[in-house]
Formats: structure tokens, sequence, C-alpha cells
């Protein structure tokens, strides 16, 4: 028997930029994400959260009762507006809620609500476990009493990128490699984005950013800040490793029309100084920004193309105020803000 598809039935998934109702965030507890530094990573995502609940409620998946007086200890320590925030004992493998969190749809006509729950392999069984993670989206589900849809096939919500008028990109080096779906071609995986996300037209480019242990999601390099325009990372040093990358995806970024027919507006971002713990270099990126109701939350890396990058992305949310905060600790787990956070739309 086969099951009509969120399209079939009149959702899709909004932009970023649209409006929430909440941002959903797994408590952060893992300490091989962040060898030997979780606990520097509490007070700058306890800022992010304090940031937040100005903008919107917070919803927080925690694995008990005492991890959820952990989090309000800290969050207290910050000065965060504990009324904006809900706790859902939810347990957890790991902090990446964007991968691993609900992927709401809406139907506006019928004002009505789902949840799309992907498979989660760990972004192709690098870090296993993953069995808690996996099952988030429809715990999230029975909470709100609302419709699952199963696509049973591996998708992470930070390899994909929405401009809100059926347009979806991706990237050929996450979405294509065999550690995801490798029983299916390329056209197998457009069909399930647009059966799936209610979207009309996927776009593609191949590269990701080196660091990046997720095989190259979009969210590290190309943002849509509204309809017909994109953020893009450009790395200017010629002899950084992220150089020729870039300047791959930017070209193919020029050649894409999206379904009226225009080009894109392709705006420059700069990429951070390279930066590195115990040798390894990190997927360091502004294009990691959180887009909330309010804000735009950007990580900041502690060096002069901070305020470039604040400026650039401010210029394009002049409804919103850009906020910069170190995400210098928190990248050593390999993900920043966006990583860490998954929307949930207004219907």
């Amino acid at each position: 028997m086969t099951y009509p598809t969120p399209k079939e039935l009149g959702y899709y998934f909004p932009a970023e930029f649209e409006k929430h109702s909440a941002t959903w965030l797994s408590w952060p507890h893992k300490n091989e994400s962040w060898p030997g530094t979780i606990d520097k990573v509490y007070p700058y995502y306890s800022e992010f959260i304090k940031t937040l609940a100005q903008s919107e409620k917070v919803c927080i998946n925690v694995n008990n009762e005492a991890m959820k007086s952990f989090a309000i200890g800290h969050l207290e320590n910050e000065g965060a507006d504990l009324s904006q925030v809900e706790f859902y004992v939810h347990p957890t493998n790991d902090a990446w809620c964007r991968d691993h969190g609900p992927a709401f749809v809406i139907n506006k006509k019928e004002n009505k609500k789902a949840i799309v729950d992907w498979n989660y392999n760990a972004w192709g069984n690098k870090y296993p476990p993953y069995d808690l993670d996996d099952v988030i989206p429809t715990l999230i589900a029975k909470d709100y009493d609302i419709p699952v849809f199963y696509p049973n096939i591996v998708m992470e919500g930070g390899s994909v990128e929405f401009n809100g008028k059926g347009t979806l990109l991706t990237s050929t080096s996450c979405l294509l490699n065999p550690n995801r779906n490798p029983h299916l071609t390329q056209k197998q995986i457009e069909e399930y984005l647009i059966n799936y996300y209610g979207v009309e037209q996927i776009l593609w480019v191949d590269e990701g950013i080196v660091g990046d242990d997720t095989d190259g999601h979009i969210d590290d390099t190309i943002r849509f800040v509204n309809e017909d325009t994109v953020l893009t990372v450009i790395e200017k040093n010629k002899s950084d490793e992220n150089y020729h990358l870039l300047q791959h995806n930017f070209k193919q970024l020029q050649q894409m029309r999206l379904l009226n027919g225009k080009q894109l507006n392709i705006v420059e971002l700069p990429m951070p100084n390279a930066v590195t713990y115990n040798g390894q270099r990190l997927p360091a990126s502004y294009a990691n920004f959180y887009i909330a109701n309010k804000f735009v939350i950007v990580p900041t890396y502690r060096c002069n193309q901070d305020e470039e990058a604040l400026d650039i992305i401010q210029q394009y949310f002049p409804e919103r105020k850009v906020v910069g905060i170190d995400s210098t600790e928190i990248i050593w787990g390999l993900g920043s803000f966006h990583c860490l956070s998954q929307q949930e739309p207004e219907v």
C-alpha cells in the first residue's frame, strides 16, 4: 500500500526566514563530541539560547530531569528568560538537532503541521550509536499529536537549504555519498526531496568545506536569505585548501536558474581564518548562522573577518538584528549554531 506524500497532501517545508513558533535544540552532553572541552561550550550555548528566547519559544530535548536541572543552572547563569524555554525528556545521543531533529512541514490552506522523520545514520555511520537521535522527530510528533511521514531514506537537515518558493539547494558531496543512500540514484533522491519537502526544483553544488565531517553540508557554504538571494562563502587566500572548492561552487551558482527563470542574486561572504585544534582543521564558516524571528545569530571566530561577515549579513536582514556569538569553542564539535538548531514554523 502506498500512502500519499506530504506534497500530495499540500504540505511544504518553509524557508528558515519565515515566521517560527519555536526553535528546537538537543542539550549537549556527549564528551566525545568536544573531547576535553565540553564545559567550555555551555556559556556560549547558553548565550545562544538567551538570544533565541528573546525572539521565540525554545524547546530543548534533555535525557532526564538531572540534565534539565543542569541546563537550567547554565541558563540562569546567563540570564536567559526561562519562561520562554520548554524542556522535553527525549534522550539523545548528541547535540546536532539540525540533523536529527524534526523536519516540520506545514499546510497553510488547512492550517496543519506535520513532521517528516527521515532516517538518520550520524553522517554515514561515523559516530555510533545514534539510535536515540534517530527517533527524536517521532517523539516530538507524539507530544504534539500531529502526523508523521516516513520516507525511509537517510537525510539530514543541514544538507538542504530552502527559498520557500519551491527551490531546494543541496550538495552532491553529501547527498550522493555512498555512505547515505547507496541504493538510490540522483534522480531518485530528487524525487524524495520533492515529495517529502514539498518543493518543485532541486539545485546542486558539488563541494563542502574542508574539515566538515558531514561530507559537505550546504549550511556551511550557501544560504538563502530571501527567495532569490544566496550568501555564499568565498575564500580569498588562493593558497587555502578551501579556495578552489568554493570557487567551483560559485561558478555552479552562477549557472543556476530559479523556477521563474531568474538567476540567483549571489552575495559573497568571507571565510574566517582557519580554525584548528590539536592540528585538526575545523569547519569554521560564517554561513552556519541561524535565522530566528527577531535575530540572525552568527558564529564568530576571534578574527578580523568577523565584523565584515556580520555587516554583510545585516544588510540582507533589515528587519532583524544580527548578533555574533563566539563559536571558537563550539566549532571543536565540528558544527555551530545552525547545526545545533531546527526551526518549527508557524502555520
